[in-house]
């Protein structure tokens, strides 16, 4: 199976999902990217996952201002449409929240995790090409979980049935990813991405590390003006692999 086409199962079983998953959480508000930002997925699938990466850098889960907007894993929407060069259109998502809307590429506010991210692997790789000969991205979970007030709420802060199908289906679609393109590496960004790898890849012929995510929210991140992540990143990046 290709990755667009194990991206598009992901896609229907998270779809399928959504209702439970928020039935059976304090969640309010519950999209998928990988539906409503579909040709902005694929754009990203299409002209960078066969490029010969044998690194993956996994995220968890989309921010509102990130892959919610441009379908691209850790995606700022100006990296997205004038560094990556993604096209398509995007849908207006039912279910999404009043206060969060979806603007695709044009959206203004810019994700700092993301510029951070794509902004380091331009500095150590130059073009998208490059970059992608040597790492493609990928998130674990595609979905935008919000609370009722808009907070942006990661995978491991809920709990219950369909959140253990959703975790399964993303550990599935994971694996596939990894075996479909020969990935020899995983480097969770942040413990818990690298938490979801070891589960997911269990058995599999795949070194697994982990290295510093650059959430604002972080402390790591922040310190020195961001130089002591972006070491962390780059020597995890650039490290011999086993």
């Amino acid at each position: 199976m290709g990755v667009i086409e194990s991206a598009k199962k992901l896609s229907e079983k998270c779809d399928s999902l959504t209702k439970s998953i928020l039935r059976q959480t304090n969640l309010f508000y519950v999209t998928n990217p990988l539906n409503y930002a579909w040709q902005y997925h694929e754009s990203y699938l299409k002209q960078y996952s066969g490029l010969g990466a044998k690194t993956l850098l996994l995220g968890m889960n989309p921010g509102p201002y990130g892959m919610a907007q441009c379908g691209v894993p850790f995606g700022a929407t100006n990296i997205a449409k004038n560094f990556l060069k993604i096209t398509g259109k995007v849908t207006d998502p039912s279910g999404r929240h009043p206060k969060r809307p979806v603007e695709g590429l044009d959206f203004e506010r810019q994700e700092i995790s993301g510029t951070r991210l794509w902004g380091l692997l331009e500095d150590i790789w130059g073009t998208p090409e490059n970059i992608h000969k040597n790492v493609f991205l990928v998130n674990h979970c595609p979905l935008l979980l919000l609370s009722e007030s808009g907070k942006n709420i990661t995978p491991d802060k809920i709990s219950g049935n369909a959140v253990k199908k959703l975790l399964k289906a993303c550990d599935e679609h994971l694996k596939e990813v990894v075996i479909e393109m020969g990935i020899t590496r995983v480097i969770g960004v942040g413990k818990y991405a690298e938490k979801r790898a070891l589960l997911a890849l269990n058995g599999l012929d795949v070194e697994i590390t982990t290295c510093w995510h650059p959430s604002p929210a972080s402390p790591l991140a922040n310190r020195n003006d961001g130089a002591d992540w972006r070491a962390n990143v780059t020597g995890v990046l650039l490290a011999e692999t086993s």
